[in-house]
C-alpha cells in the first residue's frame, strides 16, 4: 500500500514513522509512505501557500490553486478510481473510526491532505473524496491526525502484525474483553478463574460475553 501525506511539515512525521510497527512494515516493503511538501507548489518567489479570507476575518485560509496542484501530483494517474482515495482532514468532517480504519486499509493508495492557519479555501472540496476528522476538538495543523490515521490503517494490512492480533481489539465491533498477566494474585486481586481452566471454548465464550458487557455499559452507541 502506498500512502502520500500533503503537509508544510514533513520533518513532523520522521521520529513517529521510523518506529515501532510502521517501521517495520516500511522495511517488509509492505506499506510505501510518500510526502509532498505543500509549500513546493506555493505562489511567487516567497511560495506562498496562503492568503486573507475574502470577506474580512482572522487568519489565513490555504489556497485552493496550491493545494490542487500538491493533489494532483499526489495522485496515480494508473489506479482505478476505487482502489485510490483523496481524504481532507478538516474540523466538519466524517468522524473517523475502527470501519473507516478497515476500509482505507483496501485500498492501493490513501492520499491525506494537512490543514493548517484557519483552514482550506472551500473549493479545494470539489478535488476531493471525503472529509475526516478525529474528533471535537481543534488543534494546530493536519499532521498529529495523519500520523494516528496512518497508524491505525497501517496496523491493518496483512502482514503488518502477527495474524489474529487484531480479531478481538477494540471496535471490532465492540469493546475489548478484560486482559490478564502474571501476577496470578496481586493485594488479594485474582485473576479469573476462567481464564486458568485450560478451557479455550468457555474462555473464548467468556471474553464475547465480557465484551458485550463492556461495550454495553460504556459505549452504548456501538450495540446494535
Amino acid at each position: 500500500m502506498k500512502i502520500t501525506i500533503l503537509t508544510l511539515f514533513p520533518e513532523m512525521f520522521q521520529g513517529p514513522f521510523n518506529l515501532s510497527i510502521i517501521k517495520r512494515a516500511k522495511e517488509k516493503k509492505l506499506i510505501n509512505i510518500k510526502y509532498i511538501n505543500i509549500r513546493d507548489f506555493g505562489i511567487g518567489k516567497h511560495k506562498l501557500v496562503d492568503d486573507t479570507p475574502y470577506g474580512g476575518g482572522n487568519g489565513m485560509v490555504l489556497r485552493v490553486d496550491v493545494l490542487h496542484k500538491a493533489i494532483e501530483k499526489a495522485r496515480d494517474k494508473k489506479l482505478k478510481r476505487d482502489a485510490q482515495k483523496i481524504i481532507l482532514l478538516g474540523a466538519k468532517g466524517k468522524t473517523f473510526n475502527q470501519r473507516t480504519a478497515e476500509s482505507f486499509s483496501k485500498l492501493k493508495h490513501l492520499i491525506i491532505i494537512c490543514g493548517h492557519y484557519e483552514g482550506f479555501d472551500e473549493r479545494i472540496k470539489n478535488f476531493v473524496d471525503e472529509e475526516i476528522s478525529v474528533g471535537d476538538f481543534i488543534l494546530t495543523g493536519g499532521e498529529i491526525p495523519a500520523m494516528l490515521i496512518t497508524d491505525s490503517v497501517v496496523r491493518l494490512i496483512k502482514g503488518v502484525i502477527r495474524d489474529g492480533s487484531a480479531t478481538f481489539e477494540s471496535f471490532s465491533p465492540f469493546l475489548e474483553h478484560p486482559q490478564y498477566t502474571k501476577p496470578q494474585k496481586y493485594e488479594n486481586l485474582s485473576v479469573p478463574e476462567i481464564l486458568l481452566s485450560g478451557n479455550h471454548e468457555r474462555i473464548e465464550t467468556w471474553r464475547k460475553k465480557e465484551s458485550v458487557n463492556i461495550t454495553s455499559k460504556l459505549r452504548p452507541d456501538l450495540i446494535k
